[in-house]
């Protein structure tokens, strides 16, 4: 029986204009009022999630949760209390800065606990961005120095590009001195975070903070960013715009896309019907 249905945001649930369907939206409220737990798992930062989280009705509510950066943050609904959070060291998000702001043809994200700052602004960027309600805070220093007493959760870089993407990953994987979880999201970004932080552990933790076990968690996902969250739980499900690498690591490939496969998955191996 599922317990928990852990969910990435955008391309699966959240569509290109930013907002959520009405079936999805049903499908959770019904899930969610049968006693099972509905959270978020996605890049973003929890503050962008808070007006899903109202329209869903979760918002503000104690023992719900947001999985934030990739994994990086697990913050209760109620006071956006931290249950875990997995940060960069200052030296090892300083490198992985240096090398994506020498590509001026990208823009690189910094993910702090409440904060997300925007080196190298691309309005492509901006405009998607704008689009999923995220605020973000221009930075315009060469350095982190500004940052160095806050903790950094991920860095990614912005590029339509796929074969840009795939060069800045392998150049910060080869030049850093540590171990780099990297991953691609959207179509367009490049993500960066500590080995061993990702979707899946992030998961399987609140898992265990909850007392439900991996094969009582549903996933839903469409990217390669959320690969690791699919192989890590019983029942991996990605709807029908999902990437190739995403729908081979699926139990459940759903007939709709980002507008309806929420729904369709909800309602066949949650409410039975």
């Amino acid at each position: 029986m599922i317990k928990l249905i852990v969910s990435d945001l955008d391309e699966t649930l959240v569509g290109p204009d930013g907002n959520v369907s009405e079936e999805n939206i049903e499908a959770i409220k019904k899930a969610t009022q049968k006693g099972v737990k509905f959270v978020p798992n996605t890049g973003r930062g929890f503050e962008s999630v808070q007006p899903l989280l109202e329209t869903l009705g979760l918002k503000g509510k104690a023992n719900e949760f947001v999985i934030s950066y990739n994994g990086g943050v697990i913050v209760e609904n109620q006071n956006f209390d931290v249950i875990q959070a997995n940060a960069f060291s200052f030296e090892q998000a300083t490198q992985i800065f240096d090398i994506t702001k020498q590509h001026l043809e990208n823009s690189t994200h910094i993910y702090t606990l409440n904060d997300v700052y925007v080196f190298n602004e691309v309005e492509e960027d901006n405009e998607y961005i704008r689009s999923r309600g995220v605020r973000t805070i221009r930075f315009e220093h060469d350095n982190l120095d500004t940052l160095k007493d806050e903790p950094i959760f991920k860095i990614i870089t912005m590029n339509p590009d796929f074969n840009k993407r795939k060069q800045i990953k392998a150049e910060v994987l080869d030049k850093v001195n540590f171990d780099v979880n990297a991953t691609f999201s959207s179509d367009r970004y490049t993500e960066f975070n500590l080995k061993g932080v990702d979707k899946g552990q992030a998961s399987l933790e609140l898992g265990r903070h909850l007392g439900i076990k991996a094969d009582e968690i549903m996933a839903l996902g469409d990217n390669n960013n959320d690969v690791a969250m699919l192989k890590s739980v019983g029942l991996p499900v990605v709807v029908s715009n999902a990437s190739a690498s995403a729908k081979a690591n699926a139990k459940y490939i759903a007939k709709g896309n980002y507008e309806t496969g929420v729904a369709e998955a909800i309602n066949k191996f949650v409410l039975g019907e």
